[in-house]
């Protein structure tokens, strides 16, 4: 291929216990999916499900074990934390039904959706994209992919983040409003999804600011945990 530049590296995720890595395609992300955050956004009720997209390089992948690093942003005074689980999609189709959304999985993860938050709420006054308050570089930190099969029961499974050492967020993922399956059937009527699609799911209540030097610390029972400092 004669190309005009030197293409970006593919963006790719471990995953646990193999030595293969999972092509990332596109992230996808859920908005408000978890009742008290809804609330705490300002929002109540059973609302239809809505989504944005992140840039597949905003990706912050970090190794089982390991601290990442993200700087911190650029045109932000509220740089805020969101703990979500990832669904990684190993097949691909459109009209999924919710009943067959798990032949889909390809495994789990844990992910932080990293917000600009005032940015955010800039853009949702003037009715504008929200892109420069979610999609920037860096805003998606997340661990290794764990396997369907080696999950465990994921709808009972709890989430959690810590900033230093004092907890910010906690609940179960049986608290989102559109489950996981609800959530691909509602996402792949409205695009195909695609082997190598990651799902960042949505975050409990407690979203709160981070700065320069704090460590954020979030796991999801039978997915490892995830530990990600602000420089």
């Amino acid at each position: 291929m004669n190309y005009t530049h030197t293409p970006p590296d593919l963006v790719a995720v471990p995953v646990v216990g193999t030595s293969q890595l999972f092509p990332v395609h596109r992230i996808y992300c859920v908005g408000r999916n978890y009742v008290e955050h809804a609330k705490e956004m300002g929002f109540t009720g059973r609302e239809p499900p809505f989504f944005f997209l992140k840039p597949a390089d905003a990706l912050v992948v970090v190794p089982q074990g390991s601290t990442g690093e993200i700087a911190y942003p650029s045109q932000t005074q509220n740089f805020h934390h969101e703990i979500e689980l990832v669904v990684a999609i190993g097949k691909g189709g459109r009209n999924i039904r919710a009943a067959d959304a798990h032949q889909h999985i390809y495994g789990y993860a844990v992910g932080l959706d990293m917000t600009r938050r005032d940015l955010q709420n800039e853009m949702k006054k003037q009715g504008r994209p929200w892109c420069i308050g979610k999609a920037f570089d860096q805003s998606a930190p997340m661990g290794p992919i764990t396997p369907l099969a080696q999950a465990g029961p994921i709808e009972t499974a709890e989430i959690y983040v810590k900033v230093g050492g004092q907890d910010r967020q906690r609940s179960t993922i049986d608290k989102l409003i559109w489950s996981v399956a609800e959530t691909i059937e509602h996402l792949s009527a409205a695009w195909e999804l695609q082997a190598g699609d990651l799902i960042f799911t949505g975050t409990p209540e407690g979203v709160a600011a981070v700065g320069p030097g704090d460590v954020m610390e979030g796991g999801i029972t039978g997915l490892g945990s995830l530990s990600v400092k602000v420089a």
